[in-house]
């Protein structure tokens, strides 16, 4: 058998069984992205995030959250949290501007960012973060849905319910959806309708979103509460525009649009500075 062979077969191994996982420098880093094949922790350098004060029109949902991860942060008890709602109203801006404020105030946490497709190494990865104690983590997934066949529900309910071994008390789990059942309405009443017992026909799916101890919602912002966050944009990034132009134009960019929210309003506003030569 020759050594090319041989390296073949080993690395075959490998791939079967990974050698394990070592722990990350937790000390040198408050947020990062979990990768599978293979699996690993990357640090991220910069967070794409927004100053919490900018979020504007969600001033309920904000401070329920705030609270919430700073009660966690000190190891006191919290709730695992769904924010649901109208796209482009701040969910995932939400949290990570939560996160930064947490951290501002001195309080030890970190971030790890979890994709959908990857929910199904959620046990492996809360091996990982249970022995990384006593660093804290708050557990996040943007865009949180499950379609008709998807089976990635069940596996959420190891960091939700946590099986036999219970959740471990160093992990919080953030979810951001547009549907507050994490399923579309439609899907909902079809399988309730070919169903034998249309009462349990979607029992398990629905109630999963029961298991989130906080529900935040959040809605189509109104005009007023559209132009001040975009007031708001504007002073932060000292863009010098007088009130009636910027009501104006801000308008104008919500009509071709078609909606109004915060991305809307970013969005107008990175438009605005590209237009007036101001580096964001």
């Amino acid at each position: 058998m020759t050594e090319t062979m041989l390296q073949r077969i080993a690395e075959a191994l490998e791939r079967m069984s990974p050698a394990p996982l070592e722990e990350p420098d937790f000390s040198n880093g408050t947020a990062f992205v979990w990768h599978t094949g293979p699996d690993r922790l990357e640090r991220v350098e910069t967070v794409a995030r927004v100053d919490l004060s900018l979020l504007v029109g969600i001033d309920r949902a904000r401070d329920t959250l705030l609270a919430n991860t700073s009660q966690f942060a000190r190891g006191l008890p919290a709730n695992n949290a769904l924010l649901w709602g109208a796209r482009g109203m701040g969910k995932s801006s939400l949290v990570k501007s939560v996160h930064a404020e947490v951290v501002r105030q001195g309080l030890p946490l970190k971030i790890v960012e979890l994709s959908r497709e990857d929910l199904p190494s959620i046990p492996r990865l809360l091996t990982l973060l249970r022995a990384a104690a006593p660093h804290r983590f708050l557990l996040y997934c943007d865009d949180l849905s499950f379609s008709h066949d998807d089976q990635h529900y069940k596996s959420l309910k190891a960091v939700l319910d946590g099986g036999i071994e219970g959740r471990p008390a160093n992990v919080l789990f953030y979810a951001t959806s547009n549907r507050r059942h994490l399923m579309p309405r439609d899907m909902i009443e079809n399988e309730r309708s070919t169903a034998i017992n249309p009462s349990e026909a979607v029992e398990e799916k629905v109630s999963l979103s029961d298991r989130f101890g906080l529900w935040l919602g959040f809605h189509p912002c109104s005009q007023e509460d559209y132009l001040a966050m975009i007031r708001g944009y504007c002073d932060a990034l000292e863009i010098k525009i007088d009130d009636a132009e910027l009501r104006a134009e801000a308008i104008e960019w919500q009509a071709t649009r078609g909606a109004r929210s915060g991305r809307v309003a970013w969005q107008f506003v990175t438009d605005l500075a590209g237009r007036r030569g101001i580096a964001i």
